[in-house]
């Protein structure tokens, strides 16, 4: 059902510019900067977050899977756009791992419906064996390889992967809109995994992208088993208990209040762009029958008739241009602002496991002011925790100040895309109107001259 191999052949230069780079949601449009679209404005309606159901699995909340269309060519470029004045240089100048998902496929089983993705992996590297693998992942096997990141790398900022929702009318899980939209969000994850310094050379992941089926099935099942997971969950549990680090670094604390801040603040963002995005949606229908009405009402009206006509064919402009600025919005801005919510949760993670490590360190340190009999053991303990803890500590600060990076390279990219369409439909709607006020103008000029000769 899951069909895989491996592609034999030379390596393949890199492809269009921003191929499979790690910001961007498809392997077209340069990474960062998303692309053009060519899907219809549909939303999926949120009803409530199940963490228990693994079989519901939907990426945004009321976000459109339309994709942005350029606008005329004709239409004038304004002198104060900004657009072209911002440089994104975060993207390696030599890339050597290119990473497509693309060709989902509905699998339906006696138990269980579910969508499988083909992986493309395109490599010079060397420590694979071939230089181009085409797999067939499951939305579990991608959950499967963040928590096997999140196994090795506690104190790394492990891209998101689409939550899990509940949604209205269940068979949109499997329509085309929906699916796009994942595959749009599997397809970053992969590829930012890809552009992680550290990450990208983990060895689950270079499972995860060659494995055929059963070997990768056969590689799960050699994880830690329920014993292991239960004592990670129970010293966890128990670190929580003890309470607050008591000897935890600044850094990390201004970390803790900088993460709460920024979760607060890209959660209303969130809130206030989809409701936004509903809005315009609202308007856009109100605009489509808008318009008809004048021209039907044109018919009866043989002396108002051109201006009636004229204003249907300016609200039908008007009209093509919102659905344009919707789908640069739903594109641009939604997704964006969404990733970082999930973001602002990873963060929280990671901290809480870098308070841990801390956390053990501090107990074996409090042990051995109680037992000094065992003081020797007890140090070589300290010892080991304290090279963990710096690690961990090390880890943290690299992946914070490239995820920061990012995360201000993102923004700006997705503000000054969202400014420029703002600009093109102001722009468009302007001129549209002017036109119009124009050729009135004209008219009422022209039945005045033949009212004032005899």
């Amino acid at each position: 059902m899951e069909a895989e191999g491996r592609v034999p052949g030379p390596p393949l230069p890199p492809p269009s510019p921003g191929g499979g780079g790690g910001s961007g949601a498809d392997p077209d449009p340069p990474a960062g900067v998303p692309g053009a679209a060519r899907g219809p404005l549909l939303a999926a309606e949120v009803l409530a977050l199940d963490d228990e159901e693994d079989d519901l699995e939907v990426f945004s909340k009321d976000t459109s899977l339309a994709e942005v269309n350029s606008f005329s060519p004709s239409m004038p470029v304004s002198p104060s756009s900004m657009i072209n004045q911002y440089k994104f240089e975060d993207e390696p100048e030599l890339r050597d791992l290119f990473i497509t998902v693309d060709d989902p496929e509905s699998h339906i089983t006696a138990i269980e419906t579910f969508i499988t993705y083909r992986v493309v992996t395109k490599t010079s590297r060397g420590e694979f064996d071939s230089s181009e693998y085409e797999v067939r992942r499951r939305y579990q096997d991608f959950l499967w390889l963040k928590s096997k990141l999140e196994e090795a790398h506690p104190t790394l900022i492990i891209p998101p992967l689409p939550e899990k929702f509940i949604m209205k009318g269940m068979v949109e899980r499997f329509s085309d809109e929906f699916i796009e939209t994942r595959r749009k969000a599997l397809h970053k994850f992969l590829n930012r995994i890809a552009d992680h310094p550290t990450l990208t050379f983990n060895e689950d992941f270079k499972i995860f992208l060659t494995a055929q089926a059963w070997e990768l099935s056969s590689h799960k099942k050699q994880g830690p088993g329920l014993l292991s997971r239960m004592g990670q969950t129970v010293r966890a549990v128990a670190s929580s208990v003890r309470g607050g680090v008591k000897n935890r670094p600044e850094m990390f604390t201004e970390m803790n209040n900088y993460v709460e801040t920024f979760s607060q603040k890209i959660n209303v963002l969130d809130k206030i762009a989809h409701r936004i995005y509903k809005e315009e949606r609202e308007y856009f229908n109100e605009m489509k029958e808008y318009g008809p009405v004048h021209t039907l009402w044109s018919a009866s009206e043989e002396d108002i008739a051109d201006s009636l006509k004229g204003v249907a064919s300016c609200i039908d402009k008007c009209c093509k241009a919102t659905e344009k600025r919707m789908a640069g919005l739903s594109e641009n801005l939604l997704p964006i602002l969404h990733e970082y919510v999930l973001y602002s949760e990873i963060l929280m993670g990671v901290l809480k496991r870098r308070d841990q490590i801390q956390g053990e360190l501090d107990s074996k340190v409090d042990a051995l002011a109680n037992k000094k009999a065992e003081k020797d053991l007890f140090s070589e303990e300290i010892g080991k925790l304290e090279d963990k803890v710096e690690c961990a500590n090390n880890a943290l600060k690299a992946d914070w100040d490239r995820w920061k990076q990012n995360m201000q390279c993102d923004m700006r990219s997705a503000f000054t895309n969202v400014a420029e369409n703002n600009l093109h439909y102001y722009e468009e709607c302007l001129a549209t109107w002017e036109s119009f006020l124009a050729s009135q103008t004209v008219d009422l000029h022209v039945e005045e001259d033949s009212e004032d000769r005899p």
